[in-house]
């Protein structure tokens, strides 16, 4: 029997470095021709690299999750016949005890300690191992760790392999916004588990509801970088507007005139003049709504938030816009919304206001691209400028604020629609009729 080298094999033109995965194959163990030694993750594929002789693994150098380089010696057979050229197993060296000393091992492994720190430092989650090409895939269809974590895995010891994560996006991402249920099994579903300290005090369980809306807000937030600006309107006008026609509009349409189809009349406007604020991201490709659907984020009487949406929000009226606020508000506080009440959305507000907050910083509703908070309405003195110069009077304020998400909206566009929603508010036509 001879010794021989087995060297991590090139897998591909631009490929440097592969990750093992796992070793099929233990120290001490025979094998045959054919049989699969160990398996080899890059960024590109996922690979297996057989033995091309029978022969017994002496001794491996590299640990599963190790990265190294294209060459470099990943372990000693004993093989019974000869090679083939060309095949992964290196030509035959003379290899000395010294050479698999673990001295020797220690100092290759030194050799790639930057590579591996930096390589598998997003891939290692609570001893979690996900190949390189399972976690370009993830970052490409903007799957979290704690989704990948949910998905059933075939591959050996229970790995995540690629056929899994497709089939699981071909699905329909079952579990894009499940949070994962109590488990015998502490790392049944391995999310990462901290020591903290977290006190005694009374338990109580998430209900399912709080539960999705937990894992909305975490994968929203992983999912697109938030930047949030503020502006403030002067709605002393529309206020005034409102007060003198509330009880006109009650008895002419039988509608209470809140000031949420007002704010949701000048959203849909502004949202008409800049229609890149109205899109979701899908991979690489910007998908531009057509229609303008403004989803009203609303507690329910249990304390959890949901989002009822006006569809078609630019084609209606103010009858049709309090209207349609009026009853979605009643069946949000009858726990009796629909699924087709709350689907569809484009573009998300947030009265902030109604719990008495000067203003918010949103979450953005995935998959949309920002949503707005709006203050309450506050009286102060501000400085105006009039003809008789600069003078000080009492207005109606308001603080309004957008998160959206910085990878398709810049800072031009998303102050820009800011500012035109706010110019809607304070330039309130103050004639028109009900």
């Amino acid at each position: 029997m001879s010794k021989l080298e087995l060297k991590m094999p090139r897998m591909g033109e631009s490929i440097t470095e592969g990750t093992i995965i796992d070793w099929i194959v233990k120290e001490g163990d025979s094998f045959k021709e054919g049989d699969i030694l160990l398996e080899v993750a890059t960024d590109k594929v996922d690979n297996e690299v057989p033995a091309n002789a029978s022969g017994v693994l002496v001794k491996t150098l590299f640990n599963p999750k190790d990265v190294v380089q294209v060459g470099e010696v990943i372990a000693i057979l004993e093989l019974d016949g000869e090679v083939a050229e060309g095949s992964s197993v290196a030509k035959e060296e003379k290899t000395s005890d010294a050479r698999i000393s673990k001295k020797t091992t220690s100092k290759q492994r030194l050799k790639t300690k930057k590579v591996k720190s930096v390589a598998t430092s997003n891939a290692i989650r609570n001893n979690t191992f996900y190949s390189p090409l399972i976690v370009g895939i993830a970052k490409e269809q903007h799957v979290s760790y704690e989704e990948l974590a949910r998905i059933p895995a075939t591959g050996g010891d229970g790995r995540l392999k690629k056929s899994d994560l497709f089939n699981y996006i071909n699905e329909g991402r079952p579990y894009q916004f499940v949070q994962p249920v109590a488990e015998p099994d502490p790392t049944a579903y391995r999310i990462p588990q901290l020591n903290l300290d977290k006190g005694t005090g009374k338990i109580i369980e998430m209900d399912r509801m709080r539960q999705m809306i937990a894992d909305h807000m975490v994968y929203s937030k992983h999912t697109s970088p938030h930047v949030t600006a503020y502006v403030e309107a002067d709605l002393t006008d529309m206020v005034n507007w409102r007060n003198d026609n509330k009880e006109k509009f009650q008895e002419k349409y039988g509608e209470r005139l809140t000031f949420t189809p007002l704010f949701v009349e000048a959203v849909s406007k502004a949202v008409n003049d800049f229609p890149m604020i109205n899109v979701s991201v899908d991979g690489n490709n910007i998908i531009v709504k057509e229609d303008i659907n403004i989803g009203m984020a609303t507690a329910l009487p249990s304390g959890n938030l949901i989002v009822p949406v006006v569809k078609n929000a630019n084609q209606k009226n103010l009858k049709e816009l309090a209207s349609e606020v009026n009853k979605l508000a009643a069946k949000a506080r009858e726990n009796t919304l629909s699924g087709d009440d709350i689907k569809g959305s484009t573009f998300t507000i947030s009265n902030v206001g109604t719990f008495g907050s000067l203003m918010g910083t949103p979450i953005i509703n995935q998959p949309e691209v920002a949503i707005l908070a709006l203050g309450i309405i506050k009286k102060r003195a501000e400085v105006l400028t009039t003809e008789k110069g600069d003078e000080i009077a009492i207005r109606s304020m308001m603080y309004l604020s957008l998160s959206f998400d910085h990878r398709v909206v810049d800072g031009y566009l998303g102050g820009s629609f800011l500012r035109r929603v706010g110019d809607y508010l304070e330039k309130f036509d103050t004639n028109r009729t009900i």
